[in-house]
């Protein structure tokens, strides 16, 4: 199974079919005081970087959805600093890539994003938000699945692989702070298309 099949099963349609609850964006707030746990207990660090990841339709109402968060990104930037890019993968989704030091402004950025695609009508188009961290220039990810309603860690160490004793660590320790997914067939690895780099990149 590709990448592509694989987030389609798992954060997509499968996921759908075996959802518990409407994905509701005010989750995401939950890591406004995760990444201090982050830091303080497991010492990781945010890296500033965040993405929300969707995928789109070919709709006047879904582009001018869009457009209506581009135009919240952008207002924004001038009120926090969170900059703000939109990028297309090499398998047809499309990301809101943000970066900000405040982790707090990135998750505040995120959920205005993820709202108003749900305001509009379209909040069954997304996948997933991630939040980056980092402990001696090894990233972790905190991915939340739209679609499950919660969230899972990702640690890959290389190509297509992850360590498995930081993410159960990570669970362990964040289990109570964030609404986590149980079922670790949902815990799906979110591979960039180079080691080193961004799901996203």
């Amino acid at each position: 199974m590709g990448l592509f099949d694989g987030l389609k099963a798992v954060l997509g349609l499968r996921a759908e079919a075996d959802a518990t609850r409407d994905a509701d964006p005010d989750d995401l707030f939950g890591m406004s005081t995760a990444y201090v746990t982050m830091e303080a207990d497991l010492g990781y660090e945010p890296t500033g970087d965040a993405a929300l990841c969707f995928s789109a339709v070919d709709s006047t109402d879904f582009e001018d959805a869009v457009t209506d968060v581009e135009a919240i990104l952008e207002a924004g930037e001038v009120e926090t600093g969170t900059r703000a890019r939109f990028v297309q993968d090499d398998h047809g989704y499309d990301w809101v890539v943000l970066e900000d030091d405040n982790v707090e402004d990135l998750v505040t950025s995120i959920h205005f994003a993820a709202d108003t695609l749900v305001e509009s009508g379209f909040g069954s188009r997304l996948l997933a938000a991630l939040f980056a961290f980092e402990k001696t220039e090894t990233p972790v990810y905190w991915v939340y699945s739209f679609r499950r309603g919660a969230y899972y860690p990702f640690a890959p160490t290389g190509s297509h692989e992850r360590d498995s004793s930081a993410e159960f660590k990570l669970e362990s320790v964040l289990d109570g702070e964030l609404d986590l997914e149980t079922n670790k067939e949902y815990w799906y690895p979110m591979w960039p298309d180079s080691p080193g780099q961004h799901p996203w990149e």
